[in-house]
């Protein structure tokens, strides 16, 4: 399958290279003169867990290819789009002129209502879906992450096409195992809220990697996501089809904090997925929990420990 990544951030560089290794064409996306600026290879810092549960280290440069223009002539099979939540929008309408006969897999946070969001962008050449890995780029410039060894996807109130199927045979093919999940949009507003949950109070020490095994901090990121699961309800979502994903937020915090400690503090993929988050001047987790209190007081829901963290996630000049 030829594959195009837009952009090269840390999702679209992570399975952009997972993909390459199963035999898949794949190339890069970047807006005009990025591509001199990256260079022509990245260094990669990976702990992979497709294989293994305690996950095997990948250290190398890999050579990569870019384009600055994208034609709608194009013969991409599939372009992955996974931008910030507030940069979708923007990103989609570029995309939808240029499409071509490609799929796009929207593949990260949504926090608008998931067809608005992807705009022009024909409906029955999307399909959705979620990364299990992530990471962060050093200022060495070496890209340090995890790939966890499931992907996720799902459709909103329909069943799978022919490029959805597509889509997931692709990453099946490199390794991953697909989990679908029902009522996507539903699951995705609800990780939205998780994560801005956890950000309020990473944010407000410094960065999530600031979080990892603070039970005292911990427990207030859980209750902050507790307090937004009003809010996901009063979005229409029935919460009683996501119980087993709510379990953490609504089970006392003197079980789940230390829990929760310990996995950040103690196992190994975990630790590392916090510990990679550690730009202060990261924009994406004050992005979301700016957007997150926005419809809380929007729907006229209490937030207080959102509320609380506000100037550690304000936009330079609210406070």
């Amino acid at each position: 399958m030829k594959i195009l990544m837009f952009g090269r951030g840390v999702i679209a560089t992570v399975y952009g290279w997972a993909l390459e290794q199963a035999g898949h064409d794949v190339e890069f996306y970047v807006r005009p003169g990025r591509a001199a600026a990256y260079g022509d290879a990245v260094d990669l810092d990976l702990l992979d867990t497709r294989k293994r549960i305690r996950g095997q280290r990948v250290v190398r440069t890999w050579p990569v290819r870019y384009r600055e223009q994208l034609a709608p002539g194009h013969d991409f099979d599939l372009i992955v789009l996974s931008v910030a939540h507030h940069r979708l929008s923007d990103a989609a309408a570029f995309l939808a002129p240029r499409v071509g006969d490609a799929t796009v897999l929207v593949f990260g946070n949504i926090w608008a209502e998931p067809l608005a969001a992807i705009g022009a962008l024909p409906v029955e050449q999307v399909a959705w879906g979620f990364p299990q890995g992530g990471g962060g780029f050093g200022e060495d410039g070496v890209l340090r992450g995890t790939l966890l060894p499931t992907v996720l996807f799902g459709t909103l109130d329909r069943p799978p096409t022919e490029r959805e199927i597509a889509a997931r045979r692709a990453f099946r093919e490199a390794g991953f195992r697909v989990r679908e999940k029902r009522d996507f949009r539903g699951w995705l507003w609800l990780h939205f809220v998780a994560d801005a949950g956890l950000h309020s109070q990473g944010l407000r020490l410094g960065t999530l990697a600031d979080l990892a095994g603070e039970t005292g901090d911990l427990r207030e990121a859980l209750l902050a996501t507790r307090e937004l699961l009003p809010v996901v309800e009063a979005r229409g979502v029935d919460l009683r089809r996501h119980r087993a994903g709510t379990l953490g937020f609504r089970a006392p915090t003197w079980l789940t904090a230390p829990a929760f400690a310990f996995l950040t503090a103690r196992v190994p993929v975990v630790r590392r997925s916090f510990e990679v988050h550690a730009d202060p001047a990261a924009e994406e987790p004050r992005a979301v929990c700016r957007d997150a209190l926005a419809e809380a007081r929007r729907l006229g829901i209490s937030v207080p420990r959102l509320e609380a963290a506000e100037p550690s996630f304000a936009a330079k000049g609210t406070g």
